[in-house]
């Protein structure tokens, strides 16, 4: 029961364990937002989406060198992340919306990149959220997904099957092609003993190459 809610926790994190979750969501991302971050190859005149911005530890990293919209599904996280990022939202940096992932709140073509860290376990219909990230990103803009591998992650007791969906390197390709991304590169990196992440790197297939989009 009690890893069961830890899962459930990650999840969606709410009240005061959700609160607990978060401040240690922050520590644990801290290399995996970074690698993401650095395989995302932002610029700054990018406007960038943190899709599940948790509490905006990687929206405080991308703020220094862009614009970024951070979303996520739980009230609780995005508490925490306004009062990580306050100063960059005064400022007009950041803006954190509350939406689902399937529906996102932004106009199409509205990002020139898209991260996403340690949350497609959570989607529910993959093809549903990718298809939503391929609405908002421009053409030729980039996605970077990170997840921890699932060789590591069977050993963890709360990412069940109810809650966490896992991937290794051939599964995470074969949804990000479903959703309709071109694959650019999808790299294996140690973050920490026995445990090794996923880095994948796509993007939205122009119109004017449709060879990519096969």
């Amino acid at each position: 029961m009690v890893w069961a809610a830890i899962g459930h926790q990650l999840r969606h994190p709410r009240g005061w364990a959700g609160r607990l979750v978060g401040h240690l969501m922050a520590l644990v991302n801290h290399r995996p937002n970074r690698l993401a971050i650095t395989a995302l190859a932002i610029r700054p005149e990018d406007h960038v989406l943190d899709l599940g911005c948790g509490p905006g530890a990687a929206v405080a990293l991308m703020a220094r060198q862009a614009q970024v919209t951070g979303i996520d599904q739980s009230r609780t996280m995005l508490a925490q992340a306004r009062r990580r990022n306050r100063k960059a939202i005064e400022a007009g940096r950041v803006v954190l919306l509350h939406s689902r992932f399937e529906r996102l709140p932004l106009a199409d073509g509205a990002v020139d990149r898209i991260l996403a860290v340690n949350v497609a376990y959570f989607w529910a219909e993959p093809a549903a959220v990718l298809s939503e990230a391929r609405r908002v990103l421009k053409d030729d803009g980039l996605l970077a997904v990170y997840v921890t591998d699932a060789a590591a992650m069977r050993r963890w007791k709360f990412a069940g099957h109810d809650t966490h969906r896992l991937f290794d390197a051939e599964s995470l390709a074969a949804v990000l092609a479903e959703g309709g991304f071109a694959l650019r590169s999808l790299a294996e990196m140690r973050v920490g003993p026995r445990l090794t992440g996923l880095v994948a790197v796509c993007a939205k297939p122009s119109p004017s190459r449709p060879e990519e989009i096969a």
